[in-house]
């Protein structure tokens, strides 16, 4: 049965502040200085504003950065997820694999995979979830995906995780019968992780796949 990938390195996002402007990039400085302190209303309130001081296309990275620098504990992120806006949930999510090293946060994932929102399942099958998710969850994860139209090109180690997975494969099949079943179009998408799941393809290094944002808003 497959496993859930090795831990490997995540890529830091890029700093988004050689691209703000002055203003912008002195905000962006001070949250991170006074997130130093850990995760306070300011550093929430900081979070929550972020789309409007930097603008949308930087928000994700600046939300991520700022957590980054608070170190919050998984309490504090369960905390912060559950109170924050979509997209600060967003950003939390794709934060998990720079602060949590082990699976503590994988509620937050779970609770993701269970939305309607096709931005926070986009987001929830990050790193993290590749390293830590189950076997079962991920399968199911990425059916859904294929279900809400959500590119599994965004998938981090899907390659990796798929690779001679016979009971992926299953449920592909499944799915593609059922779809042709119901006179419905079976998406593109599925031949490619059909095809990933093929026992003899080489997979790719899980570096390579490490799904991780960089400075644009999903």
């Amino acid at each position: 049965m497959p496993h859930p990938a090795p831990s490997t390195p995540t890529p830091l996002p890029n700093d988004p502040r050689p691209h703000l402007t002055p203003l912008a990039r002195a905000w962006l400085d001070q949250a991170l200085a006074e997130a130093a302190q850990g995760i306070t209303p300011t550093t929430e309130l900081h979070l929550a504003e972020a789309a409007r001081r930097c603008g949308p296309s930087h928000a994700d990275t600046a939300r991520i950065l700022i957590l980054r620098a608070a170190r919050p504990a998984p309490a504090e992120l369960t905390r912060v997820y559950h109170r924050g806006t979509a997209e600060e949930r967003r950003a939390v999510l794709h934060a998990l694999p720079h602060l949590v090293p082990g699976p503590e946060a994988l509620p937050l994932v779970e609770d993701a995979l269970r939305t309607n929102d096709t931005r926070l399942l986009a987001a929830a099958l990050g790193p993290y979830a590749a390293r830590h998710l189950s076997t079962h969850l991920w399968r199911h994860a990425i059916l859904k995906c294929l279900f809400t139209d959500v590119p599994v090109a965004g998938v981090a180690q899907l390659a990796t995780r798929a690779h001679g997975d016979a009971e992926l494969a299953r449920m592909l099949a499944d799915f593609a019968a059922e779809r042709t079943a119901a006179g419905r179009p079976v998406p593109e998408d599925l031949h490619h992780v059909l095809a990933l799941t093929d026992p003899e393809a080489v997979p790719p290094h899980p570096a390579h796949e490490d799904g991780v944002p960089h400075g644009k808003e999903s």
